[in-house]
């Protein structure tokens, strides 16, 4: 069953026993755009109390607000009271709710594209706030008072970006002033809540008019002001003819893919974060440096997606990519185990990925890129990095005591392995029982 399919059962329950029942917000204008919907939400007469005893077992997630989850056919579906909204003191949500019409409903919603309506059972569009003129015009318009939206609620901000973006509607005049004029209230929202936004918009295929968006509003200043630093700061022009550091970044993040993963597009945003503080100028020859950027820039990520509350396991994929996107260009003199190894990185596709719209936003050299391909191709045939020949308790048979010198042993055998230079089991237990006393201790 599909999720449209379960969310006519719903609004049919709800109008048989008596209520209205509409299809709305982002289903409705999806569908209009030829878009599938993610979800679906019903807008209802009904109340929570109501909508609970035709459903039992559903989540009562908002129904101080009106909002009840309900399940069927495997979907969940949002069902809401059609209300109005109190005063909102804290910039998130309203003091108090009164249950009311589909026209007051409509109002206190965000924007006129996302306060439509459709009749399930005919597929009529009910527009209380003009959003079906703004959807033809492939305009973002707030309903009613832009500043008065904003304020009631202050991710709708960072909706407005993500929704811009993604649709690829201008945002209308009023309302894009309204966003510069109010970008301090972000201040007042949680990092998790601008985390999930963020990523959205960071994923979205058309992520460089996003970004762009948070930098030229400013509420990229309560996410990720560092970003500020790189306008203007300039580079080596035989290295990177297309500008300054922003620029750069800015043509990374629209080369890569559409469906590039949220670590990838956090690397490429961040991956010369630290170019700024580090940016010297040789006195004798004139050209600009930034030594150590990569290293101070691991811990600049680091402490960036901390501050944001991302989750570990997304921080320890994208520091590692900051910190190590320079020794891409040392690959082709690496010795083919300390190559094996850079390559057997969980995070080395991604890598890979990284360096092809470094290059390629900037010198174009594809020598290091290519040189890698071919390798992937020559290591195929076997696991990058094998099981281990021997082990510590092979070390402790022939006498060695548990010690640093352990790893060392480990280690060289390894790298032998990788090398070529050792091929089996046997040659690896002969290679210790030749190595000198002393090593045992």
């Amino acid at each position: 069953m599909s999720a449209r399919e379960s969310a006519l059962h719903l609004a049919s329950r709800l109008r048989e026993a008596g209520h209205t029942a509409l299809f709305a917000g982002g289903c409705v204008r999806d569908r209009l755009l030829g878009r599938e919907p993610k979800d679906y939400d019903i807008a209802t007469s009904a109340t929570p109390g109501e909508v609970l005893r035709l459903f039992p077992g559903s989540n009562e997630v908002g129904a101080h607000f009106g909002v009840v989850i309900a399940k069927h056919g495997g979907h969940h579906v949002e069902i809401a009271t059609f209300r109005t909204d109190g005063c909102y003191k804290d910039g998130r949500r309203p003091e108090t709710v009164e249950f009311s019409t589909p026209e007051k409903d409509a109002e206190r919603r965000d924007f006129t594209i996302n306060g439509l309506f459709e009749d399930p059972e005919t597929g009529e569009i009910i527009d209380h706030v003009g959003g079906m003129a703004d959807l033809q015009a492939r305009c973002l318009r707030a309903i009613g008072d832009p500043s008065a939206r904003f304020s009631e609620d202050a991710l709708r901000l960072l909706r407005a970006v993500r929704f811009s973006t993604s649709l690829e509607f201008p945002i209308e005049e009023k309302t894009h002033e309204a966003i510069r004029a109010h970008a301090g209230l972000l201040a007042k929202i949680s990092p998790e809540r601008i985390r999930d936004e963020f990523s959205r918009i960071i994923t979205c295929p058309h992520r460089r008019q996003g970004i762009e968006l948070l930098v030229e509003s400013r509420l990229m200043e309560h996410i990720v002001p560092e970003v500020y630093a790189l306008i203007g700061c300039d580079q080596p022009p035989e290295w990177h003819p297309e500008g300054d550091v922003y620029v750069h970044t800015l043509i990374m993040l629209d080369m890569l893919g559409a469906d590039a993963p949220l670590e990838l597009c956090l690397a490429v945003l961040l991956h010369d974060i630290a170019k700024p503080p580090t940016r010297t100028v040789d006195e004798d020859t004139g050209r600009i440096r930034f030594n150590g950027h990569d290293a101070l820039g691991a811990e600049m990520a680091a402490d960036i997606l901390t501050r944001l509350k991302y989750p570990n396991a997304v921080i320890d994929a994208v520091v590692p990519m900051v910190a190590r996107h320079m020794q891409f260009m040392h690959v082709q003199k690496m010795r083919v185990a300390k190559l094996k190894k850079f390559m057997a990185e969980p995070t080395f596709p991604m890598e890979m990925e990284l360096h092809r719209v470094d290059c390629g936003s900037s010198n174009g050299f594809t020598d290091n890129y290519d040189f890698l391909l071919e390798k992937e191709t020559e290591f195929s045939a076997q696991p990058l990095i094998p099981p281990r020949l021997v082990t510590g308790q092979d070390l402790i048979a022939r006498g060695m005591k548990p010690g640093p010198q352990f790893r060392e042993v480990l280690e060289f055998i390894q790298t032998e392995q990788l090398e070529g230079r050792i091929l089996d089991r046997e040659s690896a237990l002969n290679h210790l029982d030749g190595l000198p006393r002393e090593t045992s201790v």
